[in-house]
């Protein structure tokens, strides 16, 4: 959830995209070009119930996508509220990455992004890179509302308030107002084209998948989610397991402890992974002493007295405004998991009165235009407030904040990180509570590789456990050192989830014992 409140459950990438121009529809698929076999999934239309599929040009993307080329492409065709027969219907846009390999397995892996509100099509590259696509297939398909579906439930108007907020008090009663207005107006937009915003939600998605499966005429695939994407998966696999193979999931999500209280043990195990590693490291432990200790204290200090400063980001001369007060603090090491190694000199720094590095950051993951207008808000609201909210209360999310940081102030716990306001958000984005059902625990003898993090703020690492208890033939694995999304920045990890899809049930860890702490910057 990214906002200046990292508001999508997702890592930021220091490769965010940076183009401005859509580029509309890529390149024809490959079957319009002859390079595939006849009869290779994606190449044929097919209706199934009331979806269809349909091949045709590859979806949208804001700038070209190069591992898309010679992917097979279309869009699945679904009722936008599967209640409501007869009514609306909504486009999906599907990729098919292609396997390396010249005989690829025939069950493939779909691919559940994160966020939620990501565009699955984005994670091409990521699935290139990592090799997922080594011996089977990878189909990509955009979630409802998302950037390459049709409609795409974007806002603007969020992404730009969100650039702003780096310069106002992060829970200043002040900023809430602001916050909600622009979901207000964010909320008013997507209704006025028509869109039933009740119907953007986990369970509609997981049906979309069932109905990708079956319209793809494919017998058996494995699913692969990450981080709100593990959610949507552990939903997928209770509600409709047929045809499923295999699941991992990495950046663990559970239906039944996804909202606001969670977020401050994911906070307080991502924090105490790397400040621990700190400390075993005595360079690290020699320079930066007692680390937990000097971020409680300038969480204090912030949120007693905020500090203001100006930043100049690289491609600009014009000066940004940044205000850092405790809440900011927080939610800024929420996203400083990802780069590890600094973060002890970046405290040291802002303890000294050189609040700089901590700025910087802070302002250039939350201000950049190009990020403006892709993510899905209309599909992260419906999460969050018909399946979160409504089933934990204001008094558990406060009172998880206070068991994790016993220190923090009041007004810093009022705000979990990540999801800041997000109650009064829901009261304005106004659509009805999911069936309690959507909270049940998924029990399922699939096989399941639960992949977690060391460092992961963001969904912390016992999550893993806690959803392998109910997975009969599960196995757990926490990769130590690594921030949310071990997939996307550990070659173990990718290299264990290549080894779960071709053996399910005795996936190889032996990497797991080579591995090693970062090595931590140290000032003079």
């Amino acid at each position: 959830m990214s906002r200046p409140h990292v508001r999508r459950l997702r890592s930021r990438s220091a490769a965010a995209a940076t183009g401005i121009l859509v580029t509309g529809l890529l390149a024809a698929p490959a079957s319009a070009r002859g390079e595939t076999p006849g009869g290779a999934s994606g190449t044929v239309a097919r209706t199934v119930g009331d979806a269809r599929y349909e091949p045709g040009p590859c979806p949208k993307t804001p700038e070209p996508v190069p591992e898309l080329e010679g992917a097979r492409c279309g869009t699945l065709t679904v009722p936008e509220n599967r209640a409501r027969p007869g009514g609306r219907t909504i486009s999906l846009g599907v990729a098919i990455i292609p396997a390396a390999a010249a005989n690829p397995k025939p069950d493939p892996i779909v691919w559940l992004a994160g966020g939620p509100g990501d565009n699955a099509i984005w994670a091409a590259k990521r699935v290139v890179d990592g090799g997922l696509n080594g011996d089977r297939d990878v189909i990509l398909m955009s979630q409802r509302g998302t950037y390459s579906a049709d409609p795409a439930l974007t806002c603007r108007d969020v992404d730009e308030f969100d650039a702003r907020a780096v310069g106002l008090v992060w829970d200043a009663p002040s900023t809430g107002r602001e916050h909600v207005e622009a979901t207000k107006a964010c909320r008013g937009k997507l209704a006025a084209g028509g869109a039933d915003l009740s119907a953007y939600n986990s369970l509609q998605s997981a049906a979309d998948y069932a109905d990708l499966r079956t319209a793809l005429s494919l017998g058996e695939w494995n699913v692969f989610g990450i981080s709100y994407g593990s959610d949507l998966a552990l939903t997928y696999m209770r509600l409709h397991p047929e045809g499923i193979r295999s699941v991992g999931i990495d950046g663990v999500l559970p239906p039944s402890r996804a909202g606001a209280a969670a977020t401050w043990s994911s906070a307080r195990q991502g924090f105490d992974g790397l400040f621990k590693a700190c400390a075993e490291q005595p360079a690290c432990n020699k320079r930066y002493p007692n680390l937990p200790a000097t971020f409680d204290r300038l969480v204090r200090e912030l949120e007693a007295k905020p500090v203001t400063t100006t930043v100049t980001l690289p491609g600009s001369d014009k000066p940004v405004k940044a205000v850092l007060d405790g809440g900011a603090l927080v939610n800024w090491m929420t996203s400083a998991t990802h780069v590890a190694p600094s973060v002890p000199r970046s405290l040291d720094e802002l303890a000294h009165g050189n609040p700089q590095r901590v700025a910087e950051q802070w302002v250039g993951a939350k201000t950049d235009p190009h990020n403006f207008g892709r993510i899905s808000h209309g599909l992260a609201y419906g999460v969050f407030c018909g399946e979160w909210v409504p089933y934990e209360t204001e008094a558990q999310v406060v009172r998880a904040g206070r068991e994790a940081f016993p220190a923090f102030p009041a007004s810093v716990l009022a705000q979990a990180p990540q999801l800041p306001f997000l109650r009064s958000d829901c009261e304005a984005w106004n659509v009805p509570a999911a069936p309690g059902s959507i909270r049940d625990v998924t029990r399922s003898d699939i096989p399941t590789l639960v992949l977690s993090g060391g460092f992961d703020s963001q969904t912390g690492a016992d999550n893993g456990p806690y959803v392998a208890r109910n997975l009969s033939r599960a196995t757990v694995v926490t990769v130590p050192f690594v921030p949310h999304v071990v997939f996307a920045t550990s070659k173990c990890a990718q290299a264990i989830t290549a080894s779960f899809f071709d053996t399910p049930t005795a996936p190889d860890t032996a990497c797991l014992k080579d591995l090693k702490p970062p090595k931590f910057e140290t000032a003079p």
